[in-house]
C-alpha cells in the first residue's frame, strides 16, 4: 500500500557499511545515463559541483559524459544542459550568498537542468526552501525518492523525478507514499450486504446559498460505494436540494438526531455555514455521535480539540489549517510536513491537509503523502468531493488514518481519469470516481 519515503537520517541509516566510492560511481553513472537518454542533442553539459558527496556524484557524472564523447566543464557558459550538484540530502536552511548566487547562475541559464538527489535549497527531510533554490527540469534521486520529492515545496522545484539504484536494500521509513494498493481496503458489496451495511453517511450542511457543497459529498458518498445517504439540512435549503439529489434521503436538521441512529459514519461541513448556531451543532454532533466522522469546510471554523467518541477526520486546506493553528496560511504552505503533524497531536485526530502532495496524519504516526490527481482538482467543490469519499470509507469501517489515505488517492486518481483536461468540475471528478478503483 506504500512505498517509502526517505529523510536524510534515514538515508543515512541505509549508506551505512556500504562502499561509498561505489555508491558514487553508480550515482554519477545514473545521472549521466539520464543526460544522455533525455538530450542526445546535447553536446555540453555542465554541472555545479559542491564540496560533498552530492557533488563528487556530479563529477563522476561529467567523466561519464566525457567518455560518451560529450564536452564537459563546470562553467556554465555555452552549456545545453546544467547538473544541478551542488547540495545533497545533507542540507538545510537556507544557502549562504556565495551558493545563493551559484544557483541563480544555474536557473538563469535558459537550458534544462538536472538535479542530483535533489534540487539544491530544498530540504530533503521536509520539503521546505528557506531562500535560494533549483528549478530543476529532472531530478535523478538515489536508492528511493526524498520526502522533499514528493512535498511540497520541495516538490514543485524537483521535476520530473527518476529514481537510480545504488546497491542499497529497502528499508522501512517514517513517511510513506501511498500507492494504488491502498484501494484494495475498500471493502466491496457482498451478496449478504444490505443498503446500510456497506456504509451509510449521514451529510450535514447545505445552507440557503450553499446547497451546492453538501449536494456534491453526498453524491460523492455514493459513487465511493457508501449504500445510504442522508442529507439533513436546514429547512429553507430542502426544496433545492430536493430538486438536485434523486437517491439520498433528505430531511431538515430538526430531525438530525433521529436519522443519526441509522448512520454508520458523518460527514459535516459542507456550505453549513458558521453562525453561533451552526459552530453549536457541530460541536454536539461531535462529542455526542459515536460514528466516525469527517470534518470539513465550515464545520473546521473555530473548532476547538476535545474528547471524541470515535475517530474524527478534520480535511483542512491550508487556510482553514492555518486558522486552527493560528499560522497564516503562507506559514503552512512553508512547512506542511511540520503543520499536518502539529494539527494530529493538538487535536488528537486524523488530519488531511488538501494540496497537490495530500497529506495524512494521525498522532504518534508518520505522514502518508498522496500525489495522485492533475491540476484540475484547483476547481470549486472538489473538496465536497472528497469530503464524501472519506466519510463512505469510514462507513464501510476502514481505519480512520487508512480511510484518509485512501480516499485521497481515489479522488486524485478519479480526476486522472477525466478524459478531457480544462473545464473539469466536480461532478465530473465524482462521474469518474467508480472507475478509479480499477
Amino acid at each position: 500500500m506504500f512505498a517509502p519515503l526517505y529523510t536524510a537520517d534515514e538515508m543515512r541509516a541505509a549508506e551505512q557499511g556500504h562502499d561509498v566510492e561505489a555508491m558514487m560511481e553508480r550515482a554519477g553513472s545514473a545521472v549521466a545515463d539520464a543526460v544522455l537518454r533525455r538530450y542526445p542533442a546535447a553536446r555540453r553539459i555542465a554541472a555545479v559541483c559542491g564540496k560533498g558527496a552530492n557533488g563528487g556524484d556530479g563529477r563522476i557524472a561529467l567523466r561519464v559524459l566525457a567518455e560518451a564523447g560529450r564536452e564537459t566543464g563546470e562553467e556554465l557558459g555555452g552549456a545545453d544542459v546544467v547538473i544541478d550538484a551542488l547540495f545533497g540530502t545533507g542540507f538545510h536552511g537556507a544557502p549562504r550568498d556565495d551558493a545563493a548566487a551559484r544557483i541563480e547562475q544555474i536557473n538563469s541559464a535558459g537550458v534544462p537542468v538536472v538535479a542530483v538527489d535533489l534540487p539544491s535549497g530544498v530540504d530533503a527531510s521536509t520539503g521546505e526552501v528557506a531562500g535560494a533554490v533549483v528549478d530543476a527540469d529532472v531530478t535523478v534521486t538515489m536508492h528511493g525518492p526524498k520526502v522533499a520529492l514528493a512535498v511540497a515545496p520541495g516538490r514543485f522545484h524537483a521535476g520530473e523525478v527518476e529514481v537510480a539504484e545504488i546497491g542499497l536494500e529497502p528499508a522501512q521509513t517514517e513517511h510513506r507514499l501511498v500507492t494504488e494498493e491502498i484501494l484494495r481496503l475498500v471493502p466491496r458489496k457482498q451478496p449478504d450486504d444490505t443498503k446500510y451495511s456497506a456504509g451509510a453517511v449521514l451529510v450535514v450542511g447545505g445552507a440557503p446559498g450553499l446547497t451546492g457543497a453538501v449536494c456534491l459529498a453526498a453524491e460523492a458518498a455514493f459513487r465511493a460505494d457508501a449504500g445510504y445517504v442522508i442529507v439533513v439540512t436546514p429547512p429553507a435549503s430542502l426544496p433545492v436540494i430536493e430538486a438536485r439529489l434523486l437517491e439520498a434521503v433528505k430531511a431538515p436538521l430538526q430531525r438530525v438526531d433521529e436519522l443519526a441512529e441509522r448512520a454508520s459514519a458523518l460527514a459535516i461541513g459542507p456550505g453549513l455555514g458558521r453562525g453561533q448556531e451552526e459552530r453549536a451543532l457541530v460541536r454536539r454532533l461531535l462529542a455526542e455521535l459515536a460514528v466516525p466522522a469527517v470534518v470539513d469546510a465550515d464545520a473546521l471554523f473555530e473548532l476547538e480539540p476535545a474528547e471524541w467518541p470515535a475517530p474524527r477526520v478534520l480535511t483542512p486546506h491550508s487556510g482553514e489549517l492555518g486558522r486552527l493553528l493560528g499560522e497564516e496560511s503562507r506559514w503552512v504552505d512553508a512547512h506542511r510536513l511540520e503543520a499536518v503533524r502539529r494539527a494530529a497531536d493538538t487535536y488528537r485526530c486524523v488530519v488531511l491537509l488538501k494540496g497537490a502532495d495530500t497529506l495524512v496524519a494521525a498522532p504518534g504516526a508518520g505522514v502518508l503523502v498522496s500525489t495522485s490527481g492533475t491540476p484540475a482538482l484547483a476547481t470549486a467543490g472538489t473538496g465536497d468531493v472528497l469530503t464524501g469519499v472519506v466519510a463512505a470509507f469510514l462507513a464501510k469501517g476502514i481505519d480512520a488514518r487508512l480511510a484518509a489515505a485512501a480516499a485521497a488517492f481515489a479522488h486524485g486518481r478519479a480526476a486522472e481519469l477525466v478524459p478531457h483536461e480544462r473545464g473539469v468540475v466536480a461532478s465530473d471528478v465524482i462521474a469518474a470516481l467508480p472507475d478509479a478503483f480499477g
